[in-house]
């Protein structure tokens, strides 16, 4: 028999979907489209943020290589389901997908997905702003975070997107990481493949 190791406080149903909460967390649990393709019983599946303007935040999440394998109105909200690029099939075109196809598809990926939610109307109000988790006082949610071959290069073309950072890859003590905004204010880590060198230097190639 599989169990939680961790004893839920509280299990909430949605349609096919169970959230437990776990020291104050939701944690969504999904039932898989095929049983026994991919071995592990649980495998990290998603992180859901809420954000502002979907017509600014999915571009974003597209530069850094990143593609929309589901799409789903609900009426007064919408979702946006991202992948990585090693998650997503190249010969498929997703946005020719039925959503009950698309959805097949994203509950067999073995890599973790990118959930954006977008309340509809909250692109119309000029100050509304979601908490990104790491305001004084607020704190909770810290980051999402991406691996390149050489930070200092993805920084260069992340600075064009024109968020800003938290963290330039020289800032601070820790050299050669970086923590840059998305267009709601979420720390994005930029960290190294292979694991942080805080040596790292950016090398001039003139």
């Amino acid at each position: 028999m599989q169990t939680f190791i961790m004893k839920p406080v509280h299990l909430r149903i949605l349609s096919s979907n169970i959230f437990t909460i776990l020291s104050g967390k939701r944690v969504e649990i999904l039932k898989r489209a095929e049983t026994n393709k991919i071995p592990n019983y649980f495998n990290f599946s998603q992180t859901m943020l809420r954000i502002t303007d979907p017509s600014k935040t999915i571009p974003f999440y597209e530069a850094f290589g990143m593609t929309v394998v589901r799409q789903k109105d609900y009426g007064d909200f919408s979702n946006y389901f991202l992948a990585s690029s090693s998650n997503v099939d190249t010969t498929v075109d997703y946005t020719s997908l039925s959503d009950i196809e698309a959805k097949a598809k994203m509950s067999m990926m073995f890599g973790p997905i990118l959930e954006l939610t977008h309340n509809h109307g909250t692109e119309k109000e000029e100050d509304f702003k979601h908490n990104n988790g790491n305001e004084e006082g607020k704190q909770g949610f810290g980051h999402i975070g991406f691996i390149v071959d050489d930070v200092y290069k993805a920084c260069d073309s992340i600075r064009e997107l024109g968020y800003g950072f938290r963290k330039e890859p020289d800032g601070g003590g820790m050299k050669g990481l970086a923590f840059a905004y998305d267009p709601d204010g979420y720390s994005i880590e930029i960290i190294k493949r292979g694991g942080i060198d805080f040596g790292d230097k950016k090398v001039d190639e003139s």
